[in-house]
């Protein structure tokens, strides 16, 4: 008899305000959305047509005797959802060789989407139709239509399901040909390829269900039939480990712990327990939480033509503390009071302009104009005129509505910082500190999690508004990745070990990450420049350098960068390689290394592109990648409200799947948050999360330090728009 065992599974929820634990006499709970255990908005083996409000950003596990599942979902938009999962199959071991994997379950990674057709009106039920486990291995591979509609307490779904979502076959499907109905369940080349061949195809069954809200607003129940009959699970295809469906029908309950938690408890297959908890957010609706100096009340001083040293050094100061511009430059002709900065605090310019109008006002100069002129890296990149009179009218709030807008405007800089002699200055020509720095991977052979935590040293030395030096040191505290078997490619590929050598790296307890010598500039309106060279990387050393259009105000922006690069050898400092063909003392193997390469890229960056897609940005990037294949790189990201950024990438080169190795292409996805998000104090500065299922060596780029599109941000916000 089957085990039951107490389990784990997601539960997508909205960031709404807590409702009521009992329904009063003239209102009913709302029914939430919830995930199914696979992730993703449904009921619970089976999906819905039901999405979550646009942001909802949810984590969670499923776990039963058979399954774990580890998975996120994001609704990037009202009409499509997106869910990125790990399963772990208990009874399938990683591999046969214990020495390789020890005793880590097998993991299958999973891309899943689901596309709204139709919202549900009075007379029309919500319609979509989905994938699972799209560009996967095949164990879950499936696709489905299904519509939705309510009834008072009551949501009702239909659906139709292909492969692994219709292996009960009661619609269409000839068991005697196989579990799967002949569907072809293998994949082309090593994994990670689409394959459109398959899709709707093999067995056809109707599924369905109900989901409903009980008069107690925390508790839902759900009823299903599964379309799925477990015959081809991988557990009984690839151990012969059977999972009996005694019945198709599925029970659950949802409870809702929190407005950002759920638990779910569910007893399918008529034998197994299975349960669920979330933790979910919406991005759109992040708001931060700031322990802020207030802005400066408008408190002119007596007018006056000239201002003391002093004065004049302490509204510098001012400017960088209260207004946000560090490394500062202060101006003064008689007419017009000009100040150059980096804005490090406010991605809402308009808050920036208003404080620093604020300041310059309350000195009492006798000034018509305040220009106020962004600079990143000391290159000027956006000028704002503040009418000095027109101010005065905002600050006494002279008329309704009025806004700092109202008296300023904000065209490209010109190629002069200031107008007239410098009268103080909070210049930083030494910056340094330290930030935590995580290395991770998730899905691996030999541990389901190899992590590496350490410290980042940071130093730049401007030397002048052009030169810049910077380096880096990393401390490492603590790791797992001693067991991190991949030193010499398993799969028989024989590229040159750009990044699948991260162990070797890893093995040191300090290494220098960057040390670069750095000339930028701007050679006229558009254009923007840089030239590099030094130890560009962790793994990298060379010259190299950029060239990046970007008209003011402008969707587009169009880049050039060309890299001389060399491979650092890992357990010396500033070594490098210089024989190409290297031997392993461990695996009694020679692999290559990479002892001197061009490698650079031309790229398109068009924000919104077709003006379909709102707060979208695509990056198209061609050229030649690390270990000398050549190829595309597409990246697609969208921001949300709050300023978050979830973005997605893929890389195809000239490489063969079979050169390539497992994965077949190099693709992956990250997240980028404001760090005002995340602290008490406002900032321009953002942390990064990245995640790839694979590491191999093809479609790699160099990671240079100041990619130029970064660099001119405020000339077209991106990732300093304010939040919404």
């Amino acid at each position: 008899m089957k085990r039951a065992v107490l389990t784990c599974s997601a539960i997508v929820i909205s960031t709404v305000s807590a409702s009521p634990s009992q329904a009063d006499d003239f209102s009913y709970p709302a029914l939430h959305t919830s995930q199914m255990d696979f992730g993703g908005v449904g009921l619970m083996q089976m999906p819905s047509a039901r999405h979550a409000p646009e942001g909802e950003f949810s984590v969670g596990v499923t776990h039963n005797d058979d399954y774990i599942h580890y998975h996120a979902s994001l609704q990037l938009f009202p009409w499509l959802e997106t869910t990125v999962r790990y399963t772990q199959v208990y009874d399938v071991l990683y591999s046969s060789n214990p020495d390789f994997s020890d005793d880590n379950s097998y993991t299958d990674k999973s891309i899943d989407a689901k596309l709204t057709l139709l919202e549900e009106s009075y007379w029309l039920p919500a319609l979509s139709v989905g994938v699972r486990d799209i560009g996967g291995t095949g164990l879950f591979d499936g696709e489905y239509i299904a519509g939705s509609k309510r009834a008072g307490p009551f949501d009702f779904t239909l659906g139709v399901g292909w492969g692994y979502l219709g292996n009960r076959a009661n619609l269409r499907g000839d068991k005697s040909q196989g579990s799967d109905c002949d569907r072809n369940t293998g994949y082309k080349g090593n994994g990670g390829n689409v394959d459109l061949e398959r899709m709707f195809s093999g067995c056809v069954s109707l599924f369905g269900g109900v989901a409903y809200q009980t008069p107690w607003a925390p508790l839902s129940l759900k009823l299903e039939y599964d379309g799925n009959d477990y015959r081809s699970d991988f557990p009984t295809s690839r151990a012969g480990t059977p999972l009996p469906s005694d019945s198709a029908w599925n029970l659950g309950m949802v409870y809702r712990l929190t407005p950002w938690a759920d638990l779910r408890v569910s007893y399918e297959r008529a034998n197994t327990l299975t349960a669920g908890l979330t933790l979910a957010n919406n991005f759109n609706h992040a708001d931060p939480f700031w322990l802020d100096e207030p802005m400066a009340a408008y408190q002119p001083a007596a007018t006056t033509d000239t201002l003391s040293e002093r004065q004049w050094q302490q509204l510098s100061e001012q400017l960088a503390t209260q207004a946000g511009y560090q490394d500062n430059r202060v101006s003064y002709n008689g007419e017009q009071v000009t100040v150059t900065g980096k804005q490090t605090k406010y991605r809402d310019r308009a808050e920036a302009h208003d404080r620093a109008a604020r300041l310059i006002a309350n000195t009492g100069i006798d000034a018509k104009r305040y220009h106020v002129i962004e600079t990143n890296q000391r290159q000027a990149l956006t000028e704002t005129v503040i009418d000095a009179e027109r101010y005065a009218q905002v600050a006494r709030h002279d008329y309704l509505g009025a806004s700092i807008d109202d008296a300023s405007g904000t065209v490209s800089a010109g190629h002069t910082f200031a107008s007239g002699p410098q009268v103080s200055d909070q210049l930083d020509t030494f910056n340094a500190g330290f930030a935590p720095k995580l290395r991770q991977s998730i899905g691996g052979s030999e541990d389901f999690y190899l992590y590496a935590l350490g410290l980042t040293g940071q130093a730049e030395w401007r030397m002048n508004d052009h030169w810049l030096a910077s380096g880096a040191i990393y401390a490492n505290i603590t790791d797992n990745y001693d067991k991190f078997n991949y030193t010499v490619p398993p799969d028989g590929t024989d590229l040159k070990r750009v990044r699948t050598l991260t162990r070797q790296y890893l093995d040191e307890t300090f290494r220098v990450t960057n040390l670069q010598l750095t000339y930028l500039d701007r050679f006229s309106d558009h254009w923007y420049t840089q030239a590099y060279g030094g130890y560009l990387e962790d793994m990298f050393a060379g010259v190299g350098g950029e060239v990046l259009y970007r008209p003011f105000d402008s969707p587009f922006a169009l880049g050039v960068d060309i890299n001389y690069v060399k491979q650092r050898r890992p357990g010396s400092v500033f070594g490098l390689f210089e024989q190409e063909l290297q031997y392993s003392q461990a695996d009694q193997q020679s692999y290559r290394v990479q002892t001197g390469t061009a490698t650079g890229h031309a790229t398109l960056y068009w924000q919104e592109p077709l003006g379909l897609f709102d707060g979208t940005l695509a990056k198209i990037s061609a050229g030649r990648y690390l270990t000398d294949d050549v190829g595309v790189t597409l990246d697609a990201s969208k921001q949300f409200d709050s300023g978050i950024i979830a973005g997605v990438f893929a890389t195809k080169t000239d490489l063969s799947a079979e050169e390539f190795g497992e994965g077949s292409f190099t693709k992956g996805f990250y997240i980028s948050i404001p760090f005002d998000l995340l602290s008490v104090k406002p900032s321009t500065q953002r942390a990064n999360i990245s995640w790839m299922p694979l590491q191999r060596d093809g479609g790699q780029q160099l990671g240079r330090k100041y990619p130029l599109y970064e660099l001119t941000d405020p000339r077209s916000p991106w990732q300093s728009r304010p939040i919404q």
